[in-house]
């Protein structure tokens, strides 16, 4: 699976953007204006979208909370 990252300047709100591709790869946009920190955090975040399929699921409500849960099933902040 192919994974590109880009950094771009975004709204300070806005952590990252995934977009699959027509090639089946995956595009992760950071927002350039966060600390290196951050970025990573929202990096993890996306990987996490990728590799638990959620382009394949619908319901976007539930995809967030199911990747704001740790391992014991308790929801992270936000």
């Amino acid at each position: 699976m192919d994974i590109n990252t880009q950094l771009i300047d975004m709204d300070v709100l806005i952590g990252e953007q995934i977009i699959k591709n027509v090639d089946d790869s995956y595009t992760i946009l950071l927002n350039s204006r966060l600390s290196h920190e951050r970025q990573l955090e929202c990096y993890l975040h996306a990987i996490n979208h990728i590799q638990s399929n959620d382009f394949e699921k619908s319901n976007s409500n539930i995809i967030e909370l199911e990747a704001h849960k740790d391992k014991g099933g308790n929801l992270n902040e936000m």
